[in-house]
């Protein structure tokens, strides 16, 4: 039974449901971007070099992939509509904060550690509540390519709306534009969004393996953003990371041997389409933060673009990615997910290889544009297909844990693109600074073809 009208638009309240959680992943995917085209302003303001800024968006994308697993199991406790909206406050205050950030510390505990917490806290809420409010299958694959379009819109805008902002007036009112949208989202939210379940008040919170797993990734991602100073530093603190991340999974065994219940069950990974499906998005959103730095870093630090001719040359990805994103609907009816995730990979890496070509080759700002575009296309088109892949493989009492797991690897992702992509750019931009452009590049287009591979082991039935 379709919840759509003989228009083929859905009723109001879903429409305002949707409009919300749409807008809530369009703001946390912008602030994942849109420091990027700000990476000189900010400097010179508080007084920190590429490297500081580069710390304070890996540390605001490490936030979200760590925490959001836990995020995800507090919204059975305290109910998902009440999640969204302190999730949605405290990212709003964590913007705030960072638009009057006096130094680079106060903007690292604004930006990264409260928009990164708030985030991590309103995001599994979206993903679970549209599985829950729309129920049929067609309009719940058109409500998740809604909201993946306007993350992956928020994503590769971030840069050209921060960048106006940035120009225009200040980059610290690209923060204070993030605390409006929130707020309008609490507004919107408050009056729209209906939760269908009671929470659980008495359910039990697995806080060892929600510490854990934290600090298992953010140990590992800081050995990675550690190659540059010290490389027996950098294997230090991987290795330390791998092996807390074991000792995770161990706890997660014992408590599941003890009958009780986990942060994360082991069952989640025995489903194989699932786990293809989560490494797509993985690629996918490293290549978008990894992409984006890199160009972004190397326009302003090398080229000496300001903040808005920075992020004009991303237009050109914007507008591949809403190209695609129009007729994603379409595609998805005719052909099936893997196709779409192998076909958006191939002409994504493409992209990138066109990028590294043609600005090794010709001068000038125009390089840039056929190569962005191609990546936006190939973005546009496997975004919702990977999403739809990994929350349709379980039933609705698995939402709460497979989202968070879900968001929770796509912004692991995002945090390894700008940390494994931005650490490559910064070590050689001094001295050699076209050969590590392309070195970056190439590691970016690496997990690229690591993602097509993936994709390619995906079931062909649609």
């Amino acid at each position: 039974m379709t919840q759509r009208t003989a228009t083929g638009r859905f009723p109001a309240e879903l429409r305002q449901a949707l409009i919300a959680f749409a807008m809530a992943q369009f703001i946390c995917s912008f602030a994942g971007s849109n420091m990027n085209v700000m990476i000189t302003d900010i400097s010179q303001d508080l007084g920190t070099d590429v490297q500081g800024v580069q710390l304070t968006i890996t540390i605001f994308l490490l936030v979200m992939a760590a925490l959001m697993i836990p995020g995800g199991k507090l919204t059975d406790r305290y109910g998902r509509k009440r999640c969204l909206v302190a999730g949605l406050a405290l990212f709003g205050l964590g913007a705030l904060l960072s638009a009057v950030a006096p130094g680079l510390g106060l903007l690292i505990f604004g930006n990264s550690i409260l928009e990164g917490v708030g985030t991590a806290l309103l995001i599994p809420p979206v993903y679970i509540l549209t599985t829950l409010i729309f129920t049929d299958v067609a309009s719940r694959a058109r409500a998740f390519g809604a909201i993946s379009a306007l993350g992956g819109i928020g994503a590769v805008a971030g840069p050209l709306i921060g960048g106006f902002i940035a120009t225009a007036i200040s980059w610290r009112a690209a923060f204070a534009f993030q605390a409006l949208i929130a707020l309008a989202i609490v507004v919107l939210s408050r009056r729209a969004v209906r939760d269908p379940l009671p929470p659980e008040p008495g359910r039990a919170f697995d806080v060892r393996g929600a510490v854990l797993s934290a600090a298992g990734l953010f140990l590992f991602v800081g050995g990675i953003l550690a190659a540059d100073d010290n490389v027996w530093l950098m294997l230090g603190l991987m290795v330390a990371g791998a092996l807390v991340l074991a000792g995770f999974f161990l706890s997660v065994r014992a408590k599941e041997r003890a009958g009780q219940e986990p942060l994360l069950s082991t069952s989640l990974f025995r489903n194989r389409t699932s786990n293809l499906g989560l490494i797509t998005q993985n690629a996918q959103w490293l290549m978008v933060m990894g992409t984006s730095f890199v160009v972004s870093a190397y326009l302003q630090v090398v080229r000496g673009y300001n903040a808005i001719e920075t992020g004009a040359v991303f237009t050109a990805t914007t507008v591949g990615l809403l190209l695609s994103s129009l007729g994603a609907e379409r595609f998805a009816k005719r052909r099936a997910a893997r196709t779409l995730i192998v076909a958006g990979f191939a002409i994504t890496v493409a992209g990138i290889a066109l990028l590294m070509i043609l600005v090794a080759e010709v001068g000038g700002v125009w390089p840039f544009v056929p190569g962005l575009f191609v990546i936006g296309l190939g973005l546009g088109l496997m975004l919702t297909p990977s999403v739809n892949v990994v929350q349709s493989a379980f039933g609705e009492d698995r939402q709460g844990e497979i989202s968070g797991l879900s968001r929770s690897v796509s912004n692991l992702g995002s945090s390894l693109g700008a940390a494994l992509a931005g650490t490559i750019l910064v070590a050689g931009v001094g001295d050699q600074p076209g050969r590590a452009y392309a070195l970056a590049l190439t590691a970016v287009g690496v997990v690229g073809v690591i993602g097509l591979g993936a994709g390619l082991l995906l079931p062909r039935k649609r």
